[in-house]
């Protein structure tokens, strides 16, 4: 077994919240906000926590850590960004009609696991997507698949057996 791989099978058992659940903890703490994404990690504590970053219609965007046994959110820490970067996120926010659950959803049909990671992206041709990490528990490796952030098409599939 790999470091990472090691890594991820001590850290995935211990979080007790979905990625959904503390997605939902964050924007529930910053009110009128969508996910932009969530990531599953060791905290300075040792603990498992959820690091989300979530943003306004404006593009304001601010992190929220999800503590992940308990699902209890955070201060919002905002997150310094100049009003190009703000309308950037905006207009993506805006172009992204898929949500993060339905990406994930579509991922996980594609390979059942559990969801470690989902952002907002774009790929290499501009594309809005959401990179949706799923973790197996028989072999603890992680694939991350590209979903378009539009039609919910599985643009990308790649298996880090790292």
């Amino acid at each position: 077994m790999t470091e990472d791989q090691r890594s991820r099978k001590a850290l995935v058992p211990e979080a007790k919240i979905s990625y959904d659940q503390a997605l939902k903890a964050a924007t529930g703490a910053v009110s009128g906000s969508k996910g932009v994404s969530v990531e599953l990690k060791r905290g300075s504590g040792g603990k498992p926590e959820w690091v989300t970053e979530v943003a306004g219609e404006d593009g304001k965007a601010g992190t929220v850590r999800v503590d992940a046994v308990s699902g209890k959110a955070g201060a919002p820490v905002a997150k310094k960004s100049d009003d190009d970067d703000m309308k950037e996120l905006a207009d993506r926010l805006k172009r992204a009609t898929v949500t993060p659950q339905q990406a994930a959803a579509t991922a996980t049909g594609r390979k059942s696991g559990t969801v470690t990671a989902v952002e907002l992206d774009t790929n290499d041709q501009k594309k809005e997507i959401w990179s949706v990490d799923v973790v197996t528990k028989n072999d603890w490796n992680k694939t991350t698949f590209d979903v378009d952030a539009a039609s919910r098409k599985i643009l990308r599939e790649h298996v880090d057996r790292d």
